[in-house]
């Protein structure tokens, strides 16, 4: 039985901190990391640019995640990362998803929540689908990280708007090419 699925809040909110602290278009004002928090169903009443000073860090270090070429280099980085990221699960009944684990309990700072759980849900991602589910835009010129929840698994880009413009372009380069 699983305890969590893969498309738990916390690997859209890893892949969300990822692009908005690292990428060339993020943002990574305490709003805009406030505002992926709570996209991703984190409760941020407790949110203080403490909180986002903390997040900052964590997103650099989940990049190379992201990056990782083989299963063995993203396995090493999530396995150093659980060594160094206390748990401490328990089990929570708190809103429409019923009965659900967390990694950290309610009174520990939200930073540390944030980090406990989408570790724990990459790592889930990860044991599931290895590295088939995550990587960097295939895009020209994106540097956007992405986490593919969709049934069929194909996703290699890090929205419809990149995966359209490449599409697009590749669409009128055969018709230029064609006699």
């Amino acid at each position: 039985m699983r305890i969590t699925g893969y498309k738990s809040h916390g690997v859209g909110a890893a892949a969300a901190l990822v692009n908005a602290v690292t990428s060339r278009d993020g943002d990574d004002g305490d709003d805009a990391l406030r505002a992926v928090l709570a996209e991703h169903g984190f409760f941020v009443q407790r949110f203080t640019p403490a909180t986002a000073a903390e997040l900052r860090p964590w997103a650099r270090t989940l990049r190379p995640f992201f990056e990782a070429e083989s299963l063995d280099t993203a396995v090493t980085l999530l396995n150093r990362l659980l060594a160094d990221v206390p748990m401490h699960p328990h089990l929570a009944d708190h809103d429409e998803l019923g009965l659900h684990v967390h990694y950290a309990p309610p009174e520990v700072e939200l930073a540390h929540r944030v980090r406990a759980t989408t570790l724990m849900n990459l790592a889930e991602l990860l044991c599931d689908h290895g590295l088939d589910r995550i990587g960097v835009c295939a895009a020209a010129g994106c540097d956007r990280v992405y986490a593919d929840d969709s049934r069929g698994g194909r996703r290699r880009f890090c929205s419809d708007a990149c995966a359209n413009r490449t599409n697009v372009a590749a669409h009128r380069a055969r018709r230029r090419a064609a006699p």
